[in-house]
């Protein structure tokens, strides 16, 4: 419990502390007018409160991110504790912000146009891939998960429920920002920050009456407790899996809508880099709830692989049984309730969005009006075309590398983020160094990582070596630049 409670407060000081530092660093100005007040269309530009803003964005950059994949990276044991504190306050906090920030400063345009800005055409073009590739894998495998899931809990055909859910996407990507996403989404934050609480309340009460106990971060703690520690190697792995609740590429798609809808920069600091640090809040709460709730790293591993009995059935326990079996038994039917809105709700509330910013994204890039609706479905219309066959295709072969592309993404943007403060004439290390670690993470990932997770499943040392080398290369690069350009 020492260890949940010190990362939890280490959290709300990073966001009182750092992300105050990284707002003043880099400039908010309370005077300048966003993007939400000088291209107001009442469709994709739109003033909107600040709480609610805050909501849609602690959504759309959350869903099941920080629960599944907190989870899963429990799986590792209290290294996960680490990763979420340190890689959400100095990497992915930083990252949402700039990216929220630098999109409404450039007049709420996404980050392919952001990176051409910074990083010049290569930038753009290399973004201009990687951003719609990930958004229509994320678009799509949030609709095919929903859709399984309400089939074994109702018994309709998944395709109905495809059906259903493309229709509900399809309107949240047409019409205006707030007729859909800003009525329901204040809802379903309340549900997923409940759910949390709820939990997080649960497992500490708990860990005081001796029922469960939470694992510690010691020294002795500090390895990797994988049950298949070979084909889940502790470095890179924990970085690619963790990812919502750390940092995350999917978010620079998201703030983007949000730069949209901020009505004052000085709001930038809690919806940018707030809905992060609350987002690594929930990511702490799963990964402690899982390793507590199974009797530690060891026993979540067993759950997996051997399974356990679930009404007097055998059951090896994935990241969805995981959620509901916790809900179940510590908050009762409530718990069962809010499980259910969770596991199926909350990834609608990131595929929505992430057609959304396809739709914009592909707008910027070929410099298409969406005002009119006739316009938005001229995009619209084959991007959900090209998704729905994607449904009915086994998505697994691409979902593989959809988790070393979300950080690749997300390095991107943190480079591109040191370009900018470069040019600013600022100290590029608070995006930098993130950067650069991030890129070391990316390229020993894709060495080393199995088949089957996106990788090449070459020797870790190959992996490390050739990481290092080419971040170490990259930021000796950034370095040079600089120099010169000070001059």
């Amino acid at each position: 419990m020492i260890t949940f409670c010190l990362a939890i407060a280490a959290l709300i000081i990073g966001y009182v502390i750092y992300g105050k530092f990284v707002d003043r660093f880099f400039g908010a100005d309370p005077d300048r007018p966003t993007p939400a007040v000088t291209k107001a269309d009442s469709v994709d530009f739109k003033a909107m409160p600040t709480w609610k803003v805050f909501v849609i964005q602690f959504l759309n950059i959350a869903g099941l991110g920080p629960i599944f994949g907190a989870i899963m990276g429990a799986a590792y044991g209290p290294a996960a504790y680490l990763w979420i504190v340190l890689g959400c306050i100095f990497m992915g906090a930083v990252h949402d912000y700039f990216s929220g920030m630098l999109s409404l400063r450039n007049g709420g345009v996404n980050m392919p146009d952001v990176a051409g800005v910074y990083l010049g055409r290569i930038g753009k073009t290399v973004m201009s891939v990687v951003v719609p590739f990930l958004l229509l894998a994320i678009g799509v495998s949030f609709v095919t998960g929903p859709a399984d899931l309400m089939q074994s809990l109702t018994g309709w055909d998944k395709t109905w429920w495809l059906y259903i859910i493309f229709i509900y996407y399809i309107l949240a990507t047409l019409l205006p920002i707030d007729k859909i996403i800003g009525s329901i989404y204040p809802f379903m934050g309340a549900a997923l920050l409940f759910m949390a609480l709820g939990v997080g309340g649960a497992m500490l009460w708990g860990d005081i009456a001796g029922t469960v106990s939470m694992p510690e971060l010691t020294p002795d703690t500090l390895r990797n407790y994988h049950a298949d520690p070979q084909n889940n190697i502790l470095i890179p792995m924990l970085f690619i899996v963790i990812s919502c609740g750390a940092i995350s590429g999917f978010h620079s798609t998201q703030s983007p809508l949000m730069s949209r809808c901020l009505k004052n920069e000085k709001y930038g600091r809690p919806v940018f880099y707030g809905a992060m640090i609350a987002e690594g809040i929930v990511a702490m709460i799963w990964a402690s709830a899982a390793m507590a709730y199974f009797g530690g790293p060891e026993g979540l591993n067993k759950a997996a692989s051997e399974g356990i009995m679930i009404n007097g059935v055998l059951t090896k326990v994935t990241p969805a049984i995981a959620v509901d079996t916790i809900c179940r038994s510590w908050l009762g039917k409530v718990g069962a309730i809010i499980a259910v809105v969770g596991v199926v709700v909350c990834p609608i509330t990131s595929g929505d969005t992430a057609f959304r910013s396809m739709r914009l994204t592909l707008a910027d890039l070929f410099r298409y009006d969406q005002k009119k609706i006739v316009n938005r479905l001229v995009i619209s219309v084959p991007v959900f075309l090209v998704a729905y066959f994607c449904c009915m295709a086994d998505f697994s072969t691409i979902w593989n590398y959809v988790g070393i592309c979300n950080q690749l993404l997300a390095a991107l943007v943190l480079w591109t983020v040191t370009a900018y403060l470069m040019k600013s004439g600022k100290p590029h290390w608070i995006a930098s160094l993130p950067a650069t670690f991030l890129t070391f993470v990316c390229v020993s990932y894709f060495l080393i990582a199995p088949y089957k997770s996106g990788g090449l499943y070459l020797d870790p040392a190959i992996g490390y070596a050739a990481g290092i080398t080419v971040a170490l290369a990259a930021l000796l690069f950034c370095i040079v630049s600089d120099k010169r350009m000070s001059r």
